[in-house]
């Protein structure tokens, strides 16, 4: 480590136990930089596109999760060195930012360091790099909406949503009912939207999923589903014009603060004691009656004669309900939750058209469904499936094909996939850098060269020969002057991405280019790395 010399000629340390650190400076920091980075890319290139691998992941609990969405992956990984934690930072912004591209945005971070590898190689400086890339992402962006579409729907007409969804999930283990699971996201961001400001609040889309059945059984409920059932296995099954109340309190007498005891020492004690206390049930269920109420949600649970009376009163009720869900059903319903029985009033009541009680299968298996509520702006998507792994992996999915949706209503522009989009850039970034006299055109070059390796890793994932695909695919590109020509993955028989309504979001792609280069730039500028090390 550093050591310096004091006028006299004498040793002194600059760092605390610097015998116990280790430290790489000027370029072998910055090829093991480059080398952690290009390692995490590596891992998600083969999760690429629609023929991309699925990865399986086991936590140290000994829960396995089978996904190929790169953020999940990343998340999952633990990873230990402070490059590549940079890059699950990226691959979660990604996600938080658009919820899709989260496996592109890291490929293509590993695909520019690649290419600056070589330029350090060349004795290029590292700053003059990052310029160059900056450029270039300026041009990628610029093109990007250049070549974009307005996509017009309406919410009679909601097919070209649904082609973009369809194209988020095509890459995804439930791509065979990719069509059905598309439709669903759409109508349940429609369900929520406000058209006007262009907003989507998807914290009231509630996504539920239940093991058993199969992936074809998952539907939209306009209402909530609650994992829960009646309180008394008697009361009825099916009410309609529901009026709900929620409550926040408990059916039980109240207890006092303070620690106290009760001796009783005969039987007739006893019975006041027991006659009090049925009292202050029948007082409560009769309070809920007074004001109408014909089902009573409970966020605590109530004892056996609470429940008991509930049930001779004929008033329908639901215990240990959670939180969030009572939230929910507050918006959905149009009720106030109420903490304090004694708050209770008739316009503190939630209304649904029906609340039901649905079985399923032969696990007696129940959940509750409030349908038909005054304000449907709450919607349920329920997904059914196989297995858990299965049912986990569709939440993903859904969560991804949502986000695209929300991504459109907000702006409604859209690029072709396959590839084309980064093809295209690559053929305007390359043209672009001989305008540049000094290196950065150089590391434009290379920016345009790293733009490849999407469309590369889709050839490669599809099992196709990747240089002659994105060479063929390209000239075809500058020969015709279209910039929808991509990477047929799926084998149509066509290279245009208009024939094969392969869509994403214009804000999507624009995302990934700037957050990649940002990452790979901040990569660039570290030259020293001190570690303690390991013992």
């Amino acid at each position: 480590m550093a050591l310096a010399f004091d006028e006299f000629g004498r040793p002194f340390i600059i760092l605390r136990e610097q015998e116990a650190k280790s430290r790489l400076r000027g370029l072998d920091a910055h090829k093991a930089n480059v080398a952690a980075g290009k390692a995490v890319a590596r891992i998600l290139r083969t999760s690429l596109g629609p023929k991309g691998m699925d990865k399986i992941l086991q936590s140290p609990d000994g829960d396995v999760t089978i996904t190929n969405d790169g953020a999940t992956i990343l998340e999952q990984m633990d990873v230990d060195n402070q490059i590549a934690k940079l890059m699950v930072e990226l691959s979660r912004s990604q996600d938080y930012e658009i919820g899709d591209g989260t496996t592109g945005v890291v490929v293509l971070a590993g695909s520019l360091l690649e290419q600056a590898e070589k330029l350090l190689e060349h004795g290029i400086h590292p700053i003059r790099i990052a310029e160059g890339y900056e450029m270039a992402s300026k041009i990628a962006f610029d093109h990007l909406e250049r070549i974009s579409k307005k996509f017009e729907f309406t919410a009679a007409n909601i097919e070209p949503l649904v082609q973009t969804c369809m194209t988020t999930l095509s890459s995804k283990i439930v791509n065979r009912c990719k069509r059905m699971l598309a439709e669903i996201a759409v109508k349940a961001v429609l369900a929520v939207a406000d058209l006007e400001r262009k907003d989507v609040n998807l914290d009231l889309i509630k996504v539920e999923g239940k093991v058993g059945g199969k992936l074809e059984d998952t539907e939209l409920i306009y209402g909530i589903a609650v994992d829960k059932d009646m309180s008394h296995p008697q009361m009825p099954k099916r009410i309609e014009d529901a009026n709900i109340a929620i409550l926040t309190c408990p059916f039980e007498p109240p207890k006092p603060k303070t620690k106290h005891k009760v001796d009783i020492d005969t039987v007739e004690k006893f019975q006041t004691l027991r006659g009090q206390e049925q009292k202050y049930f029948d007082e409560m269920v009769q309070k809920c009656k007074d004001v109408g109420a014909t089902l009573v949600i409970c966020q605590w649970g109530f004892d056996d004669e609470a429940n008991h009376l509930l049930m001779q009163r004929n008033l329908p009720a639901v215990r240990w309900v959670g939180g969030v869900e009572l939230e929910l059903i507050a918006i959905a319903t149009g009720g106030r939750i109420v903490p304090r029985f004694q708050e209770l009033t008739r316009d503190k009541l939630g209304k649904a058209g029906l609340v039901r009680e649905k079985s399923f299968g032969t696990t007696k298996d129940r959940m509750l469904y409030i349908e038909k509520c005054a304000n449907s702006r709450a919607v349920t998507i329920f997904i059914r499936g196989g297995n858990k792994m299965m049912i986990e992996e569709a939440k993903r999915s859904i969560h991804d094909a949502l986000c695209v949706a929300r991504n459109l209503i907000r702006n409604n522009s859209i690029v072709y996939g396959g590839g084309s989009a980064e093809i295209s850039c690559s053929i305007a970034v390359e043209a672009a850098a001989d305008r540049y006299a000094g290196v950065e055109q150089y590391a434009i070059r290379s920016f345009a060269d790293a733009l490849d390796g999407i469309p590369l890793a889709l050839a490669e994932n599809s099992g196709l020969s990747p240089i002659d695909t994105l060479t063929e695919v390209k000239s075809q590109q500058v020969k015709e002057n279209n910039p929808h020509c991509g990477i047929d993955c799926n084998d149509i028989g066509t290279n245009d991405m208009r024939e094969q309504d392969v869509f994403e979001t214009l804000i999507g792609k624009q995302q990934q280019i700037l957050l990649a280069t940002q990452v790979v730039k901040m990569i660039l500028k570290i030259d020293d790395v001190i570690t303690p090390s390991e013992f």
